[in-house]
């Protein structure tokens, strides 16, 4: 049997001994439904069979080189180990993010039972720029969402002019790593991972415009950028993200105490950040969210004295309940951060007036007084929506969007501006702040701005990293009347299902990837509590 699975259909390379292809597994040693890691001439590859077919494609996840073959497979798609990235088996294709493109390619084929693999990748096919095409497709934002849709947009076959507006003055990176590993010095600001390869727009004629938008008039489909020619679209996608809620204690528009203030929402902020930790003791956290948690966390790697205050009874009860939420508090005080929860800050000022080491004094709203180096604030942020006119706001600014992120005629928007119709696990109308939603936002907005069908319902999904430890959420869960556990929490390797009526609304995971990456699929359809402990419990 000769099977050319990847369609090589080189029929020279059809004797092994005449081509460069190289054994690498028998089709008998590969289960069904499985995958294998090979080298072939020191390339990673990974082999995945289904029935006598067998792929071949680059071992290591796009986007941050997890290994693929921790991943899980199910119902025709390889789901990434680590950050959930979902690629079609039978193409490579990217179906969910953060990876932005799909799987290299590498010609395999069978021969009775030898499985043959070239390290030459096949040719990607992403289209570029074409004069045939007339149209302009805007994107204002260059995060997480720009960049996913500038992939897709190309990725999908579209050759008309694509422009990119963001004031920063570098190609969209990877804005989670700012809290889970620059403030611990485990990497620098300057060597930050960009979202999409270096060449990527040049080599697709995206055109990058560092500037700041000053308007967007959605009815004339028109961006104003300042003293520059204004830019007229056919279709726009804004995905501008929030700006930072300021600081609500009394001083701190103190010129002496500003300068000790430090939020964390871009490149500057860390690098910032990393800078006067380097010259401290004791950092003070403010709001014990996600982003503020995983800087105490990366902040006592740098081994300063942390504390954290936050009203609530424990961190993330609102999205994981009372029995996680003092999970996640004791891991944080058995590493050494002082937590007070329930309890507000309410004055800053400077410990001592006129002292040259800046130290601070922060009073709470029970009298008590902490004393720190600086202050990490994780306050909110708004969306930064005002530039846009001709558009009906909510009250915190956001955007309603529609199944397909439109806002009006032409116009889309996706990220934290959006508030968008969920329908799997559960009917709502939501705001999510988390880069990997504003990808899939992005993707979906992207289909619609070509006239494609909508894509498969997307399940919310984001990861939060402390102390070496990874926990993943998927689903979201506004109220649930049952929690149900498999493992053990106190050891940090469990899945904890949320479930109300029933029914499955959210799962939170630590150190079950596997597991977490077929639920994630499951997840698209309605699932029971029930169905979805079968998944949780699968070898």
């Amino acid at each position: 049997m000769t099977t050319d699975t990847n369609n090589t259909n080189d029929t020279n390379n059809t004797n092994p001994q005449n081509s460069s292809m190289q054994k690498v597994a028998r089709l008998s040693g590969l289960a069904d439904n499985s995958m294998k890691r090979v080298e072939v001439d020191g390339t990673p590859i990974l082999l995945i069979r289904r029935g006598d077919a067998v792929r071949a494609y680059g071992a290591d996840c796009p986007h941050a080189g997890a290994p693929l073959e921790q991943g899980a497979l199910c119902n025709g798609r390889l789901v990434c180990p680590w950050h959930k990235g979902t690629f079609d088996i039978d193409s490579g294709a990217l179906v969910e993010p953060p990876p932005l493109l799909p799987l290299t390619r590498y010609p395999v084929r069978v021969t009775q039972d030898d499985v043959l693999v070239d390290s030459m990748p096949e040719p990607a096919s992403i289209a570029t720029a074409s004069a045939s095409d007339a149209r302009t497709f805007a994107i204002v934002g260059a995060g997480a969402a720009g960049g996913a849709a500038c992939a897709a947009l190309r990725e999908a076959g579209y050759a008309g002019r694509v422009v990119l507006i963001d004031r920063e003055p570098r190609t969209p990176y990877d804005r989670t790593v700012l809290s889970k590993f620059v403030p611990s010095g485990e990497m620098s600001p300057e060597k930050i991972p960009s979202l999409l390869p270096d060449d990527f727009f040049e080599k697709h004629a995206i055109d990058l415009i560092q500037a700041e938008v000053t308007a967007l008039d959605a009815r004339a489909k028109r961006i104003d950028i300042g003293s520059a020619p204004s830019i007229h679209y056919d279709a726009a996608l804004v995905a501008t993200g929030g700006i930072p809620k300021r600081l609500p204690l009394q001083g701190a528009d103190d010129a002496a105490v500003k300068a000790r203030v430090r939020l964390l929402r871009n490149r500057d902020d860390a690098r910032q950040l990393v800078d006067v930790a380097a010259q401290s003791e004791h950092a003070l956290v403010l709001g014990a969210s996600f982003i503020g948690l995983e800087v105490a966390s990366a902040l006592r790697e740098r081994k300063l004295r942390v504390t954290v205050v936050s009203p609530g009874n424990v961190p993330f009860e609102k999205q994981f309940g009372p029995e996680l939420g003092r999970l996640f508090m004791r891991l944080h005080e058995a590493h050494g951060v002082r937590v007070r929860m329930g309890r507000q800050a309410r004055a800053v000022a400077p410990r001592d007036p006129g002292d040259a080491d800046g130290a601070l004094r922060v009073t709470l709203d029970n009298g008590d007084s902490v004393s720190c180096d600086f202050i990490v604030a994780g306050t909110g942020v708004t969306p930064a929506t005002d530039f846009i006119q001709g558009v009906t706001r909510n009250g915190d600014k956001s955007l309603d969007v529609d199944e397909s992120m439109r806002v009006m005629e032409g116009l889309y928007a996706a990220g934290d501006i959006a508030r968008f119709p969920l329908h799997a696990p559960i009917d709502e109308r939501t705001r999510i702040e988390h880069w990997r939603v504003a990808q899939q936002h992005a993707r979906i907005a992207v289909n619609a701005m070509l006239g494609r069908p909508p894509a498969e319902p997307f399940v919310p999904y984001f990861w939060t990293y402390h102390y070496g430890k990874t926990f993943d959420y998927l689903g979201r869960a506004a109220h649930w009347d049952e929690t149900r556990f498999t493992g053990t929490p106190d050891t940090f390797e469990f899945i904890a299902l949320l479930g109300d009526k029933g029914k499955l609304v959210a799962a939170v995971g630590c150190n079950r990837e596997k597991q977490i990456g077929m639920l994630a699929e499951a997840m698209r359809k309605p699932l029971s509590v029930a169905d979805a402990m079968a998944i949780a419990t699968a070898d």
